[in-house]
């Protein structure tokens, strides 16, 4: 910032004729004359975003550019030739609490003459000579902070709530299923100690022994490679097995053939077993390799609940990003996946598509913040299609970005109130079902604290949220934004 010429005053009728002080009394002006200078700033940057707010500045001739930083490119907000518009640290009177750095970078397009007053000068003036207004002012602006605290805070909590009352649901299925399969397991090898006794009574030799054995082995490897089965096939598949047992003697038939059947078992290998055991020693063998068959469906039953649960508990340690630190080096698909595994009791009838580029490379940012972007976004989806739907979930670069897309086929959202969704505490949901604060606090994770951007397309049965993160970002993103 460079000066033509000196600071020079201001007379107070002049500054009586800019409407930010028009109201007020000639001894006050003079004060305002004594304390502010006349400063003509050549073209280029006055102030940048971020930096310590300093000065007020009003503009008595010229022209200035007011420019936002979004997703790292600076964005126009306002372009102004008005006299008597102002810019810089006039909110330096709310206090030590608020926020004194510009908000944004401000520029002239032309050698421009501003009025130019301390920050502290003008925080000074405003609580000396309008006490209750910035009472009320700090007052309403701090009750606005609290209670979009407050209600974010809650929004989190009802969030983590729900999600926890789908993970112990998910939970307890697997649970229940491994708690059922070790009970049947028990009594299945109490039979097996039975009939090992029985096979191995003095008479069966070591060769009809070896041969059970083998079948033994050979029927593990059925029900390994069992083939999926429509129920009609299965169907027929226990009715031949039942009568092939009837015809042999062996008792409750029908209690064998559906263990038999389920593992890929038919009549040809049945007559194998016979030629090994003989029919004295047929009942016996057929129970002794019904146990064998069972107890491995059970175990892998078990193992795969046990693998399911430790699924469960992987993805919640992911989504919480519980022992990690808040900014790391994070892979956007792991987040993606443990979001979804997470939200799964509330994706019931819904299709998921997942899109992924495995090119896509790592990014660094605040993993369990963006799951909460990814949670808000997919939340209001699913609401939005009443339980049947197609939820796509797409990434992909573009440039130095990376972009994931959340798309949905609702009914979209109406072009008249598509540009509110963002504001805090705005809501299409009946009282009491919705706070407001989900898309705004998405907003702010991703513009705020990773320097990224959050848009929406939509249009009926098409509606994208696009979130872009930088790949590679020039600063650590803000913790406290």
């Amino acid at each position: 910032m460079t000066t033509t010429e000196p600071p020079a005053r201001i007379g107070i009728d002049e500054l009586r004729t800019l409407f930010l002080f028009e109201s007020l009394e000639d001894d006050q002006l003079e004060w305002l004359a004594r304390e502010g200078h006349v400063q003509t700033i050549e073209e280029g940057i006055v102030f940048a975003e971020g930096d310590p707010g300093t000065c007020c500045y009003v503009l008595l001739e010229g022209e200035l550019r007011l420019c936002k930083l979004s997703h790292g490119h600076e964005v126009e907000v306002n372009r102004t030739s008005q006299r008597g518009v102002y810019a810089g640290a006039f909110t330096a009177f709310l206090g030590a609490d608020e926020r004194t750095a510009y908000t944004a970078t401000m520029r002239v397009t032309k050698p421009s003459v501003f009025f130019v007053v301390d920050a502290k000068t003008m925080a000074t003036m405003m609580n000396t000579w309008f006490p209750m207004a910035v009472h009320l002012i700090e007052g309403f602006v701090m009750g606005m902070r609290r209670t979009g605290q407050t209600m974010a805070q809650r929004e989190r909590l009802l969030a983590l709530g729900s999600l926890s009352a789908g993970l112990t649901h998910e939970l307890n299925n697997p649970a229940a299923a491994a708690v059922r399969a070790a009970a049947t397991l028990r009594q299945r090898v109490a039979g097996m100690r039975a009939k090992l006794a029985m096979l191995a009574d003095g008479t069966l030799d070591a060769t009809n022994l070896h041969a059970i054995v083998e079948l033994q082995e050979a029927a593990v490897e059925r029900l390994a490679k069992a083939p999926e089965r429509s129920p009609i096939e299965l169907s027929d598949a226990e009715d031949a097995l039942s009568d092939w047992l009837d015809r042999h003697n062996v008792s409750n038939s029908w209690d064998v053939a559906p263990v038999f059947a389920g593992a890929g078992v038919d009549e040809a290998w049945m007559d194998e077993v016979l030629a090994a055991v003989g029919p004295e020693y047929l009942e016996g063998a057929v129970r002794w390799l019904m146990y064998t068959i069972d107890t491995e469906s059970l175990m892998n039953e078990i193992d795969d609940s046990v693998t399911r649960i430790s699924t469960l508990v992987g993805a919640a340690k992911q989504y919480s990003q519980i022992d990690r630190a808040p900014y790391q080096t994070i892979d956007l698909h792991e987040l993606l996946k443990s979001t979804l595994v997470m939200m799964s009791g509330k994706l019931t009838g819904i299709e998921v598509v997942k899109d992924f580029d495995k090119s896509l490379p790592d990014i660094p940012a605040y993993a369990a913040e963006l799951n909460q972007v990814w949670t808000n976004i997919i939340d209001n989806a699913v609401a939005a299609m009443q339980g049947s739907g197609i939820l796509t979930i797409r990434t992909r670069r573009d440039g130095d970005d990376a972009v994931v897309e959340i798309g949905d086929t609702g009914p979209g959202i109406p072009a008249d109130i598509r540009n509110r969704i963002f504001d805090p505490f705005f809501t299409t949901k009946p009282i009491g079902e919705g706070t407001g604060l989900g898309l705004d606090i998405s907003w702010r994770i991703v513009v705020k604290k990773h320097h990224g951007d959050l848009r929406v397309e939509s249009e009926p049965g098409n509606t994208v949220f696009k979130i872009v993160l930088p790949l590679d970002p020039d600063t650590t993103p803000d913790p406290l934004a």
